[in-house]
């Protein structure tokens, strides 16, 4: 499974990611992006478009891209090895 990747940007300079999630996903993952105040655009070809302005932006993409395209037991697993390293 694909998950967005990131490149190394200073934190004072906004990067526009652009994101492809299924459509179906989309929504979900633009409408839980407008929850976190981050900034989104779902783009008419299909891609949704994040402003990542901070780190932590980027990490919280990452996180709801991968909470809403991972299957269960994928998620029970990485669920697990982070209780394994606490």
């Amino acid at each position: 499974m694909d998950y967005p990747s990131f490149s190394s940007v200073p934190s004072s300079t906004p990067v526009a990611q652009i994101v492809a999630i299924d459509r179906c996903d989309r929504w979900q993952v633009h409408h839980r992006l407008q929850e976190l105040d981050i900034s989104c655009t779902c783009l008419s070809d299909g891609r949704l478009q994040v402003e990542v302005d901070y780190p932590i932006a980027a990490i919280q993409l990452w996180s709801v891209a991968r909470h809403i395209t991972a299957s269960r037991s994928q998620l029970a697993n990485w669920l697990e090895r982070c209780w394994a390293l606490s």
